[in-house]
């Protein structure tokens, strides 16, 4: 799993400079809450790939050499920081707590891009989104990091790890890749939306993954609550972004 990290990385030096002046492909299925919908989303919001480069957070310099902008930096950084928390999670044997963990990393992840639509976006139902998703998921964190408190690790893989663990992974390299395509885009809240869309999407997936392999009732609720809430959103996104798209 820590290969994931390397592979990851390559999508800021590759991608910034690609993708700023791509629009987004905002026909995302995200119907059903399994791995096929992260993957179709994914395929049809860009066609990036996610292991083109190998350090996301190389400084504050683009492909070109040019200095990346601000807004982007603080995406950049905020994406490499959510990314190494969630492998944490990733690498853990019990689902329960590898989603715990992993979706914990994942919301501080959200907050953090909602904080940044607040500092840089203009676009009135952007920024209201920002905050609902602020407010939402802060609750959603306090719930998890408790949780956790009680629950560690299990020492020993259970039957379900390695494919648990396969089914992360696989969402993970989907969605990052794509997402700092979506961030690179130099509109504030066309960024915000294309990257939050990708974001949903695979919290929607994580959420799927979840209650195909975990089994604790605590958590299995969140992971339904967290579908039901999102779901929405994501087609809040699409819509804003087909009628805002230049």
């Amino acid at each position: 799993m820590n290969n994931k990290l390397s592979t990851f990385a390559l999508a800021t030096s590759v991608l910034l400079a690609l993708s700023a002046c791509q629009p987004a492909n905002d026909k995302v299925d995200v119907t059903a809450p399994e791995d096929a919908a992260s993957q179709k989303a994914v395929q049809e919001n860009t066609a990036a790939d996610p292991h083109a480069g190998h350090d996301t957070s190389a400084g504050t310099m683009v492909a070109d050499g040019t200095p990346m902008a601000a807004m982007l930096k603080d995406y950049t950084d905020s994406m490499t920081k959510m990314h190494e928390e969630m492998m944490i999670g990733m690498d853990y044997n019990d689902p329960d707590a590898a989603f715990a963990q992993g979706m914990f990393a994942h919301h501080v992840g959200a907050v953090d891009m909602a904080e940044i639509e607040l500092k840089y976006g203009t676009d009135a139902e952007m920024r209201k989104l920002a905050q609902e998703i602020i407010d939402a998921q802060q609750s959603e964190i306090e719930q998890m990091k408790t949780w956790l408190a009680n629950n560690p690790d299990s020492k020993m893989p259970t039957a379900d790890t390695k494919a648990m663990q396969q089914a992360y992974a696989k969402g993970m390299d989907a969605m990052h890749g794509d997402m700092m395509k979506g961030i690179a885009d130099p509109v504030p809240d066309m960024a915000f939306a294309r990257g939050m869309l990708l974001h949903h999407v695979g919290a929607v997936d994580m959420a799927a993954t979840q209650l195909k392999y975990g089994k604790n009732p605590e958590m299995r609720k969140l992971a339904q609550e967290i579908i039901d809430a999102q779901q929405p959103e994501i087609e809040q996104m699409q819509s804003w972004i087909a009628a805002n798209k230049s």
